[in-house]
């Protein structure tokens, strides 16, 4: 099922001085799918907050709090009449909540948020960008898809990649590659790009005791991975042609799987690579699982997060009562 983008809530750390990269990938998806856009920066300073309550009245604490709220809010409503987002149908909003992750995920909520955009963090030289905590946390625990803008690069024809695993090797709900496909369909249809899908799959082995206790991984022989090989490609290729994707534009790789992925980007000039935030058994939260942990970080494009159907978020939907 096609996702339709109505409505996007840009999430920005600095409401004064935003990544470049973030607004105009907001605006990019915007024109071309005719949606609002909302620029939306959480105020959340527990300390300053904390020396409000030290200093001051329960009135001037309000007072000062509001005060804050409406200049950032100006500060919004200043970057809504600049390019690139100029022309748009474009709203402010600011609060005071605590911790981000939690208010961006309420806001994406209260607005029936068809996507959220969110901007990596630059890090020290040797290393181009990094997760923080607010980015890890708005994976595992945003309702709607999570655009996380890593690369400066705008989004002219791109290529989207999907990484898939059809025969659920890592734990992932079978429906999950269908929210994938339908993202990287959707995306690919509205930006004007071409969707390339990849899997990586491991060699198969036999496990038995070593010398000294530990397991060791046989070689099996020649037809098994050759059996293997050959499940594994009908399924993927089934896959790809139910979304229309056309030989050429199938990458199935046989290896480690966070490597392959990362190569597979670099190889066909990815601008996004779609990939799934899965639950696993028993816990009430939910993980991206060790592929993207290990992945994440190092992809040099952008990257779209969407959850298994029937997701919903453990964030309350009223914050805690941190502040007077």
């Amino acid at each position: 099922m096609a996702i339709r983008i109505r409505h996007i809530l840009v999430a920005l750390r600095d409401a004064q001085s935003p990544p470049r990269a973030q607004l105009r990938k907001a605006a990019t998806l915007a024109r071309e799918a005719g949606a609002s856009v909302e620029l939306f920066h959480v105020i959340g300073e527990p300390a300053a907050t904390a020396l409000m309550r030290q200093s001051a009245q329960r009135r001037t604490i309000r007072e000062t709090r509001a005060l804050i709220a409406e200049r950032t809010l100006a500060r919004l409503e200043r970057l809504a009449q600049r390019p690139p987002l100029k022309g748009l149908e474009v709203s402010g909003h600011a609060t005071w909540d605590y911790p981000a992750h939690e208010a961006i995920v309420r806001r994406a909520v209260a607005t029936h948020a068809d996507v959220v955009i969110a901007a990596t963090q630059a890090h020290a030289m040797g290393i181009r960008f990094f997760l923080a905590n607010t980015d890890w946390e708005l994976i595992r625990q945003c309702p709607c898809p999570v655009l996380l803008v890593k690369s400066p690069r705008d989004y002219r024809k791109p290529v989207l990649l999907a990484a898939v695993d059809p025969l659920h090797a890592h734990a992932k709900p079978a429906k999950l590659d269908d929210r994938i496909m339908d993202a990287g369909v959707s995306f690919a249809r509205m930006l004007g790009g071409e969707l390339h899908v990849m899997h990586a799959y491991k060699p198969v082995t036999a496990i038995a005791p070593g010398p000294v206790g530990q397991p060791l991984a046989l070689a099996l022989p020649t037809e098994f991975e050759e059996m293997h090989t050959a499940r594994v490609t009908e399924v993927f290729d089934s896959l790809a042609k139910k979304y229309g994707v056309p030989p050429r534009r199938r990458h199935l790789r046989m290896g480690e799987v966070s490597s392959e992925i990362v190569n597979a980007a670099w190889r066909v000039r990815a601008s996004i690579v779609v990939m799934g935030a899965v639950s696993r058994s028993g816990l009430k939260r939910i993980f991206i699982g060790s592929t993207a942990e290990s992945t994440l970080d190092v992809l040099p494009c952008d990257v779209l997060i969407v959850k298994p159907p029937g997701f919903r978020t453990p964030v309350p939907r009223r914050p805690e009562r941190l502040w007077l």
